[in-house]
């Protein structure tokens, strides 16, 4: 049963990622989301001091070591799954954009995590490795991927064009998704390891964007970009029974990351408007009746209800993962609840604060930008309300489209 109490061995990753968020994001939050493009040297240094505690055996906030446990003990557990939530929840307190441009901490790396065997998890360690999913024509349908992986001898050939891609210009390499064989569907698409280097990876373009403007989203273009075989990630086989539920499993990992991002953000925004309006003369007493006061106040109170559902289930997800449970339908929800109530809670904080809110003098305005990636990357608000109703229903991807 997962207690709702924060173990105290969470505390210090919590608190430390608070102070980062507090005393390293927030104050240059401004200064790169005017500088586009430009890279956050400051985090260089706090790189460095997470890959020291993944070093020692501790567990930084980052996404990079996430994976489903096997279970198979009687005991509880809150392992990697919950101390990544809890950490990019407070990390994205400070900042989507810069918690998202830590190197070595990516959604990439937890693909990684999730399928890689033993052999390549050592090879590929301690590279900062970005997932390339989306193309042209396959936004949240991951099944309908084009880019295609031909075995060439030793090698496979992936042809496709790969777009927004976070991290993509200044990550070390990138996890490729590409069909083995077009013909036999979803259950031909496997994740690869393509090193940054390799002929025929091109780096198309940088995306011009609303909000997370801190950190760089690349376009690539792979034309018989030839990739060891050892670099594709879990297993060659085609197996049409299965799908492609090896490299799916990333997403029940990383999905409840997104939603603590959302999280995060969304109590950064409540917080700084309950100062603004507390400044203005608007107090919330929560022994009152919400018709009983400000209407300002009983929106906000509104806006917490809703940001504390997307927490519980957030770290619902998380929990599952870390004791062995199945996630898949919690993932999608804490996604979907968590998404949307970062993009209405901002929008209504913006609203909420007037001019104050609207303008540059305060985060809010870019935390309002900020949150509609939120719901829309790693499955859009769409596609995860599907596979919420796909799973009560039972139904199939061919029977609920």
């Amino acid at each position: 049963m997962l207690n709702l109490e924060t173990p105290k061995k969470f505390k210090p990753i919590i608190h430390q990622a608070h102070q980062i968020g507090a005393e390293m994001f927030r104050p240059i939050s401004r200064k790169y989301d005017r500088a586009e493009h430009t890279k956050p040297v400051e985090l260089d240094m706090l790189a460095s001091l997470m890959d020291g505690m993944n070093a020692s055996g501790g567990e930084g906030a980052g996404a990079g070591k996430l994976k489903q446990d096997a279970g198979g003990d009687s005991g509880v557990r809150n392992g990697a799954n919950m101390t990544a939530v809890l950490g990019m929840t407070e990390l994205c307190w400070g900042d989507v954009g810069l918690a998202l441009s830590i190197p070595r901490q990516g959604l990439g790396n937890a693909a990684i995590a999730a399928v890689a065997n033993e052999e390549q998890l050592k090879r590929f360690d301690g590279r900062w490795v970005a997932m390339a999913i989306t193309e042209p024509h396959a936004g949240s349908d991951s099944a309908a991927i084009r880019a295609t992986a031909e075995r060439d001898g030793d090698d496979y050939l992936l042809n496709g064009e790969k777009i927004y891609v976070t991290a993509g210009e200044r990550a070390d390499a990138l996890v490729v998704w590409a069909s083995l064989d077009r013909s036999k569907g979803r259950a031909a698409i496997k994740a690869f390891l393509v090193e940054k280097d390799r002929p025929g990876l091109t780096l198309e373009r940088l995306e011009h964007k609303l909000g997370i403007r801190a950190s760089d989203t690349a376009a690539f273009r792979l034309e018989n970009c030839r990739v060891p075989a050892e670099n594709l990630l879990g297993s060659p086989e085609i197996d049409t029974s299965k799908g492609f539920g090896g490299v799916m499993q990333t997403f029940d990992n990383t999905r409840p990351i997104v939603a603590a991002m959302a999280v995060g953000l969304t109590r950064a925004a409540i917080e700084e408007t309950r100062r603004i309006l507390a400044d203005a003369g608007v107090h919330i007493d929560y022994r009152r009746p919400r018709t009983h006061g400000h209407a300002a106040a009983a929106k906000l109170m509104e806006c917490e209800a809703d940001w504390e559902a997307a927490r519980l289930l957030t770290l619902r997800a998380a929990w599952m993962a870390d004791n062995g449970q199945p996630n898949a339908l919690e993932a999608s929800m804490c996604k979907a609840k968590a998404g949307r109530t970062a993009v209405d809670t901002a929008l209504a904080c913006v609203e909420l604060c007037g001019a104050v809110g609207y303008g540059e003098g305060e985060l809010i305005e870019k935390w309002a930008r900020d949150a509609k990636i939120l719901d829309i990357f790693e499955g859009t608000q769409q596609i995860q309300l599907l596979i919420v109703a796909r799973r009560l229903l039972g139904k199939t991807s061919s029977e609920l489209r």
